[in-house]
Parts: structure tokens; C-alpha cells; sequence
């Protein structure tokens, strides 16, 4: 019941720019019906296998197509024990995850924070940032305000008939809104 009070308490937290900013035309252009996606489902997409970084499955939950660019929510299936994300930054978007399964080490700025069942953490816009999973398996919940090209670069993971060199995922992030300033962060066994 926790989990689902503070995944609706981020939701509406991430609506409050749509509401106190005056984005009305922005807002209103979306779609104005609901819609349901279900557990172990993906939105538009079905399961993105994701190659490069590591080779976890994605599911798009809400998409930004869904909400005219302002928010994207994807639920992440990790298998890829030890593989993570190189240390990146998002210049417009603020990230949140939240760990569903498993445990993982994030760094956010200098600061190293290890995260497990129920924990979450808040990725500002514009600081460096990466990821670690550290158990074998593990699921999180990862919340884009606003939702930026993120989808993009995971249809674009996914669909490499190859593993991609380093220098190919740093063009990927790159043409995706995003920058590699540094190495994936090492788990320490």
C-alpha cells in the first residue's frame, strides 16, 4: 500500500509544473481519456530488449507522446548484475527511480547512495549521474520530468543488431538529449 501511496504522490508531484507554471496549452492539447497498462505490459512498444549499457528489458508505462512531452514513466526489468549506465547528464530532465526488486548503487554527483527494495532517489537535471545493478535480478520504476528523448534512445538500444562500442552509446546518448562525462560507476566485490 506504501509503494502505491508514493508512486501517486510522484505522479502528482511531477504534475505540479503543468498546473503552477501556466503550460495550460500544453495540457490541454492531451488526450483526455485514461487508460490502463497492465503489470508486465508495455505501452506502444511491448518489451524493449535493451543492448549497449546493459541488456535489460523495458517496458514504456506512460509515454511522452501520452502527456505532450511533459512526463514518461518505464518500468525496467534488470538481468544485468554489475552492468549499469556510464555517468551521464540530462540537460532538461529531472529523474526518479524507484527500486521495486533487487538493489542497485546510483552516484549523483560525488555522492554514492545504495538503494534496495522500496527506496527511491531523485536525479536533478544538469548533475551527473549513474547506475549499478547490483543484485542478480531487480525491477525499478524510473519517472522523466519532463519525459525528453529517453524513449527514443531505448527503441534505439533495442533495436542495434549488435553490441554497440562505447563510442556508438555515447553518439546514442548523445542524439538523445543526453551527455557521457564519464565511465559506468564499478561495483567494488
Amino acid at each position: 500500500m506504501r509503494r502505491n501511496n508514493f508512486l501517486a504522490s510522484i505522479v502528482a508531484l511531477a504534475a505540479i509544473p503543468f498546473i503552477s507554471f501556466g503550460k495550460k496549452q500544453r495540457v490541454s492539447n492531451r488526450e483526455s481519456k485514461g487508460f490502463k497498462i497492465s503489470s508486465g505490459e508495455g505501452r506502444i512498444h511491448g518489451h524493449l530488449k535493451l543492448k549497449g549499457v546493459n541488456s535489460n528489458v523495458l517496458d514504456v508505462k506512460i509515454s511522452g507522446s501520452d502527456t505532450n512531452g511533459g512526463l514518461a514513466i518505464f518500468e525496467q526489468t534488470s538481468l544485468s548484475q554489475g552492468r549499469g549506465t556510464p555517468l551521464h547528464v540530462h540537460p532538461a530532465q529531472d529523474e526518479v527511480f524507484y527500486v521495486l526488486a533487487g538493489s542497485y548503487r546510483f552516484k549523483v554527483g560525488d555522492d554514492i547512495h545504495n538503494l534496495s527494495v522500496g527506496d527511491s532517489i531523485f536525479l536533478p537535471r544538469k548533475v551527473p549521474h549513474a547506475w549499478t545493478q547490483v543484485s542478480k535480478k531487480g525491477r525499478m520504476t524510473v519517472i522523466l520530468q519532463p519525459a525528453g528523448k529517453l524513449e527514443n534512445f531505448f527503441e534505439t538500444m533495442a533495436a542495434l543488431d549488435h553490441e554497440p562500442t562505447l563510442e556508438e552509446v555515447s553518439k546514442i546518448f548523445s542524439s538523445n538529449e543526453m551527455q557521457v562525462v564519464g565511465p559506468p560507476l564499478k561495483l567494488d566485490y
